[in-house]
C-alpha cells in the first residue's frame, strides 16, 4: 500500500513520474485546495507555471450531493442531461443553483488570484488532485479545461481507485497515477498527514509560481564536428566552473527528456551544460551510426575543441555525461583527451572496452538495480577504469530509470560527482580536485 508523508511528499513522487514530460507541458493546474500542494511540486519539476482550475458541482436541488453538472470559469457549464431528465429538474431550478455556485466560484477566484487567470486555449495541461475517489471533481475539471480549448489534458494524482479510468472516461487524454490499490476506501488512508490545506497555503503557492520564470539563458549553437555543423544548446550559469557535455545514446537527440531533466538539475547546481546532436538527420537514418562508437567519440572530441575556442567556456573544466551508447562514446573520447570527469547513466562501457584502460578521468557508472545485464557489463568495465572511479546502483530502477525517484537519484549523483571533480580546464588554469 502506498504511503505519503503529506501532500508535498506525494507531489514530489508524482513529479518524478511526470519528469519525462518536461518541455511537453505548458501549464500545471491544481484543484483547490488539497490538489495545489501536489501540483506545486510537479510545476516546480517541469518548470511550468502553476494555476488553479476552479470548478463547482451543480447539485440536484433536493439532493445536492447528486451532481447534475458542473461549472467553471469563463462561463463554462457542463450538464449531465441524463440526471437532469431522471430527476425532473427544470431550467429555472438549474439557473438558481448555477447562480449560487457561480457566486461562490467567483469569490474563490478573487481570493486565490491577484490577476487574470491563465489562458487554456491551445495549451497542454496537467490537472492534478491529491487523490481520486469518486472522480467527479477531477472529471469536471478536465471537462472544463476541454471546454476552454486545452489542446491536451493529462489527469494525474498520487493515488486513485482501481476503476479510475472508468470514472474519468474520455474527460482526459491520459490518466497518470502512482498507485491504484485494491483496498482503496478513502484518500486519507494513504497519507500520514492529510490535514486540510488552508487558503493561505494555496495563495502562497500560487504567488510563488505567479512570477514569470527566469529567462532561458541557453544559446542555440552549431558545433563543427566531423565536417558537419551539428545543432546544440549551450547554457553557462554565471557561477559555472565546469561545463558538462552530454552524449546521447541509442539514436536519441539533444531533446532527450531524461537528459534534459538531468541537465536542468546540473544547471541549478551552477554547472554549465552542452546538449547537441551527435549525428545529423541524414546520418541518424542509418542505424549503424548509432553504434559507431569511434564516430560518436570523435564528435565529442570536436565539441571540446569548439568549447575551448569560445570566450565564455575557454576557462571552464569540461566533463562528460553519457547515456547508453553515448556513455561508451564519452569514455572513448575521455581516453583520447583530458576531461575532468565522466558520468554514465545506464551506459554500455563494454562498447569502449578497447580504450577503457586509457581513461584518466574519474568515472561514475550509474545503473539500475533491475537492469541486470547492464549492471554486469558496468561491473566488469569498472575494473579497467582509473582509481577513484565508482559503480553506483539505483535500487529498483530499470534501464530507463522511469521509476519514481530513480531519475532524481541519477541527477543527484551526477551533481555530486561533477562538483567534486573539477580538474584542469583545457586551455585554462588548473583547478583543485577535491574527491
Amino acid at each position: 500500500m502506498p504511503r505519503f508523508r503529506d501532500r508535498r511528499h506525494a507531489g514530489r513522487l508524482l513529479a518524478d513520474r511526470l519528469a519525462p514530460l518536461r518541455g511537453q507541458i505548458d501549464l500545471v493546474l491544481g484543484l483547490p485546495r488539497g490538489g495545489v500542494p501536489v501540483a506545486a511540486e510537479v510545476a516546480d519539476r517541469l518548470g511550468c507555471p502553476l494555476d488553479v482550475i476552479l470548478v463547482r458541482k451543480l447539485g440536484v436541488p433536493y439532493q445536492p450531493e447528486l451532481a447534475m453538472g458542473a461549472i467553471g470559469e469563463g462561463g463554462i457549464r457542463i450538464m449531465n442531461d441524463h440526471v437532469v431528465r431522471l430527476c425532473g429538474v427544470t431550467p429555472a431550478e438549474i439557473a438558481r443553483v448555477e447562480e449560487v455556485e457561480r457566486s461562490t466560484l467567483e469569490e474563490r477566484a478573487r481570493r486565490y488570484r491577484r490577476g487574470p487567470r491563465r489562458e487554456l486555449h491551445g495549451k497542454r495541461v496537467i490537472v492534478i488532485d491529491d487523490g481520486i475517489a469518486t472522480g467527479a471533481t477531477l472529471k469536471a475539471a478536465c471537462e472544463v479545461a476541454r471546454g476552454e480549448g486545452a489542446a491536451r489534458i493529462i489527469a494525474a494524482a498520487p493515488v486513485a481507485t482501481p476503476d479510475v479510468m472508468t470514472k474519468l472516461g474520455a474527460a482526459a487524454d491520459e490518466v497518470i497515477c502512482l498507485a491504484t490499490p485494491p483496498d482503496f476506501a478513502a484518500i486519507g488512508q494513504f497519507y500520514d498527514d492529510f490535514s486540510q490545506t488552508s487558503d493561505s497555503e494555496v495563495i502562497e503557492l500560487l504567488d510563488r509560481y505567479r512570477q514569470p520564470a527566469p529567462a532561458n539563458t541557453a544559446s542555440e549553437v552549431l558545433i563543427p564536428a566531423g565536417g558537419r555543423r551539428l545543432p546544440g544548446r549551450l547554457s553557462v550559469p554565471p557561477e559555472a566552473t565546469t561545463i558538462v557535455v552530454f552524449a546521447h545514446g541509442s539514436g536519441s537527440s539533444r531533446h532527450s527528456p531524461r537528459n534534459l531533466y538531468v541537465a536542468e538539475t546540473l544547471r541549478a547546481a551552477g554547472l554549465g551544460t552542452l546538449l547537441f546532436d551527435l549525428l545529423d538527420e541524414t546520418e541518424a537514418i542509418d542505424r549503424t551510426n548509432v553504434f559507431d562508437i569511434p564516430l560518436l567519440a570523435g564528435r565529442l572530441t570536436d565539441s571540446v575543441r569548439w568549447l575551448i575556442g569560445q570566450p565564455v567556456t575557454k576557462n571552464l573544466s569540461i566533463a562528460y555525461f553519457g547515456a547508453s551508447t553515448g556513455a561508451a562514446a564519452a569514455l572513448w573520447s575521455a581516453a583520447e583527451q583530458k576531461v575532468a570527469a565522466v558520468v554514465s547513466r545506464g551506459g554500455r562501457p563494454d562498447l569502449a572496452a578497447a580504450r577503457l584502460q586509457d581513461v584518466t578521468a574519474p568515472s561514475l557508472l550509474i545503473v539500475g538495480g533491475e537492469d541486470h545485464l547492464v549492471w554486469e557489463l558496468n561491473r566488469t568495465a569498472l575494473k579497467s577504469l582509473p582509481s577513484g572511479s565508482r559503480l553506483e546502483v539505483v535500487p529498483g530502477a530499470g534501464h530507463l530509470f522511469e521509476e519514481p525517484g530513480a531519475l532524481e537519484k541519477v541527477a543527484e549523483l551526477a551533481v555530486d560527482w561533477f562538483t567534486s571533480h573539477s580538474g584542469r580546464p583545457p586551455g585554462g588554469t588548473p583547478r583543485p580536485i577535491t574527491a
